[in-house]
């Protein structure tokens, strides 16, 4: 999917026409995740992506892998983000982790909006912050929280045998997104699919009610 001018403003246009579900829950911990779109650059560098992914001028988003040596969700794919500090809005949470994780640092302006809250089994409601990354240079994992960094093409979200439901005994399906070869998983997943509806193909979706495979949690 080409990145350009009019792709952006319909990304904004939708998002800012999202009536955003916020997850009331109390006694829950409260974190923010960065979902950055980025233009053309380096791709996924992952099992199964075409090759011209790799140097492709089509938009993405960025995902780590979480490095192996995390107490929780260790060697999981996830969007960066984190706790929200004392005082600390969503927005200004996304913008922080996504400094310290990935080394990327965005300006207020390139703020696009928020997607719905998400409560995952370990006991956070989750707030997925929507931005632009342009063209995202210069970026460096820290090593002590992601093991890679990865540019999802938007044209793997849109594949045809996406989402991945699936029955593992729960009241609602669980959710996962095929990327390359492999998968992702909610609540990343999640998050990644209501993305894929609202702000690509205009849907109205909603996402809080799949759930997550056992693995994830912890």
């Amino acid at each position: 999917m080409q990145r350009d001018a009019a792709f952006e403003a319909l990304v904004r246009q939708r998002v800012a026409a999202w009536p955003v579900r916020a997850d009331p829950t109390s006694g829950l911990r409260h974190a923010a995740v960065a979902m950055v779109l980025t233009d053309e650059g380096h791709g996924g560098e992952l099992p199964g992506l075409p090759r011209h992914a790799q140097w492709s001028a089509c938009a993405a988003l960025i995902v780590t892998r979480r490095a192996a040596a995390m107490r929780a969700h260790a060697g999981q794919f996830a969007l960066p983000g984190g706790r929200l500090e004392a005082g600390e809005t969503p927005e200004q949470a996304a913008l922080r982790e996504l400094h310290e994780e990935v080394g990327l640092v965005l300006p207020p302006e390139a703020l696009l909006g928020r997607l719905d809250d998400y409560v995952s089994r370990s006991g956070f409601v989750i707030t997925p912050v929507l931005m632009w990354g342009g063209t995202a240079q210069g970026m460096q994992p820290n090593p002590d929280e992601v093991a890679s960094i990865h540019r999802i093409p938007l044209t793997e979200l849109l594949r045809e045998d996406a989402p991945i439901l699936t029955d593992e005994g729960g009241p609602h399906p669980t959710l996962r997104m095929p990327v390359g070869e492999g998968w992702i998983a909610a609540p990343t997943a999640a998050l990644l699919y209501q993305f894929r509806e609202v702000c690509l193909l205009g849907r109205d979706t909603r996402v809080g009610h799949f759930e997550q495979p056992r693995f994830a949690w912890q």
